[in-house]
């Protein structure tokens, strides 16, 4: 099967840890250095894209659509459901709870209709997405 985007690329980075991320983000924690390959987040447009970026609609989409990969994230998204009376700072940190949104609006951009991905705006983003992820969103479109 052709891997137009390497998505590989995710599931190596992942193969290693992703147990131990899974277990930490069910303990409300999180290890910053996961946060890349886990919750991939929308290239910016000022400058080359980053190993782990995603720089399309079309990559989140094939992202979501991989049984791998579209069910760890939905999996991590889930893990953090119980943890809804916790401060997403609190667990992420400031810089990865903004990565974390990112990441968030731009697979909910990907498939609109994941029920899972919106409640997380709703528990821990007051309902909004991501401001800086649209706009990139929409200049790319």
């Amino acid at each position: 099967m052709a891997d137009e985007y390497d998505l590989r690329r995710f599931i190596r980075a992942q193969r290693p840890v992703y147990q131990k991320a899974l277990g930490c983000l069910r303990k409300g924690t999180m290890e910053p250095t996961y946060m890349k390959f886990i919750f991939p987040r929308l290239a910016k447009g000022d400058g080359p894209p980053s190993r782990y970026s995603i720089t399309s609609l079309d990559e989140a989409r094939a992202y979501l659509s991989s049984p791998l990969l579209g069910g760890r994230y939905r999996e991590c998204v889930g893990a953090l459901l119980p943890l809804f009376a916790a401060n997403v700072h609190a667990v992420f940190g400031e810089a990865d709870a903004r990565d974390l949104h990112a990441s968030l609006t731009l697979f909910s951009a990907a498939s609109p209709r994941e029920f899972l991905l919106e409640t997380m705006f709703e528990v821990w983003f007051d309902g909004t997405v991501d401001e800086g992820t649209m706009v990139e969103l929409n200049r790319i479109s």
